[in-house]
């Protein structure tokens, strides 16, 4: 739902906050107050009724405003239930913040890419990543490929700089 930018901007944003605030140190980063906001458009946008609270009804009409029409009832609950209780904003940006703890280190992303790069040249084809990622674990769709290399293109070779792609999704931004 929110690409590596806005996460790391997210990041940036709750830490000067909680610092201002007197608290504790929340997430490391510099201050990029200005981009607060973007959060609370999503969670706006969300809340489709505007009772203040993202509810399963407002799951299933941002979901029919993204095109998705036919979402089983057990999905929208189970995704409700991720949350102690309703879904406010201090809720959704809590929980979004949990979110941002999973993102695997640089290095063990890194790793994962360095098995198929065999001559350790920082870069794979994009079709042998294309076919792995649709044919392994946990399986990308043709379109989830597609947003992935509008992200991050291949070179006029077809090659995947993995560096770069590793230390974006890690740090939310390029490496000058």
């Amino acid at each position: 739902m929110f690409d590596q930018s806005q996460i790391q901007e997210f990041k940036e944003w709750t830490a000067k906050d909680t610092l201002e605030r007197g608290g504790g140190t929340g997430w490391s980063g510099s201050a990029l107050v200005a981009h607060g906001p973007c959060l609370h458009q999503a969670f706006t946008i969300m809340d489709q009724n505007r009772d203040g609270f993202i509810d399963k009804e407002d799951l299933r009409d941002t979901f029919a405003a993204l095109g998705r029409i036919n979402v089983k009832n057990e999905e929208l609950e189970a995704m409700v239930k991720e949350a102690p209780g309703p879904i406010n904003f201090t809720v959704f940006l809590t929980m979004f913040g949990e979110k941002l703890k999973g993102t695997d280190p640089e290095e063990t992303i890194l790793h994962a890419f360095k098995v198929f790069d065999t001559e350790g040249k920082g870069f794979v084809k994009a079709d042998f990543i294309k076919e792995k990622l649709m044919t392994q674990a946990d399986r990308f769709s043709e379109e989830e490929v597609k947003q992935m290399f509008a992200a991050f293109p291949p070179d006029v070779c077809g090659n995947l700089d993995y560096r770069n792609l590793c230390y974006v999704i890690t740090h939310g931004e390029e490496k000058d």
